[in-house]
């Protein structure tokens, strides 16, 4: 079955193109839970494969269609302010917390917060959040999340031509898929304890949130 959904997803990759990878990633980093590590990696595969696509240009795909779906973020916050994402954003599964999160993160590494956080699991579709409450600079905004999202988009195409060069994965092999799939998700779970979770909680004791 899994090998099944591996192959029309390949065939929706070779007949969508470029443009689906981006609309993919897009809808990734919005409030989509859409994981770019399930995009990417077999849309690589197949540019590796077959000579269908460029790995440069995956990666560019990847990268653009990211940053128009942070955009779309930032510019949701930026025009709807604080309170009303902290109403409403629940509807969009952002919840108050996950916005506080958000915000400890943006303010204990500023501009650079959205660099890092393009390459960092959950932080990466909320840090478009506070950027546009507290109105950042969109052109430094846009700068930092186009160069960690093509940082990312390459690490996860390498990702992909490495598991595409394990016959036995691509046979579906079912002992094999669940070692990558384990790995893959053991990694993405310390990223996440050791470079997000703890500084998202910081301060999460306290009952006042950052001002509106």
């Amino acid at each position: 079955m899994l090998k099944d959904l591996i192959q029309w997803y390949l065939a929706s990759l070779d007949a969508g193109g470029y443009p689906l990878i981006a609309l993919l990633m897009a809808i990734e980093s919005s409030v989509v839970p859409l994981p770019s590590e399930l995009v990417i990696p077999p849309a690589a595969h197949l540019a590796h494969a077959t000579g269908r696509f460029s790995l440069v240009g995956v990666g560019l795909a990847g990268a653009i269609g990211s940053w128009v779906g942070a955009s779309v973020m930032y510019w949701v916050s930026r025009l709807a302010g604080r309170p009303f994402v902290m109403r409403f954003g629940k509807y969009a599964f952002i919840t108050p917390e996950k916005v506080v999160g958000a915000e400890r993160w943006a303010a204990q590494f500023g501009a650079w917060g959205v660099f890092v956080a393009r390459m960092l699991p959950v932080v990466r579709h909320l840090i478009g959040i506070p950027a546009g409450i507290v109105r950042m600079n969109f052109k430094i905004y846009s700068l930092y999340t186009l160069i960690g999202s093509a940082l990312w988009c390459g690490v996860l195409c390498w990702l992909g031509v490495t598991m595409g060069q394990d016959e036995q994965l691509l046979e579906g092999n079912a002992k094999r898929i669940g070692v990558w799939l384990g790995g893959i998700v053991v990694a993405l779970f310390l990223i996440y304890y050791f470079f997000v979770h703890r500084y998202m909680k910081a301060g999460a004791t306290k009952t006042e949130a950052p001002p509106a």
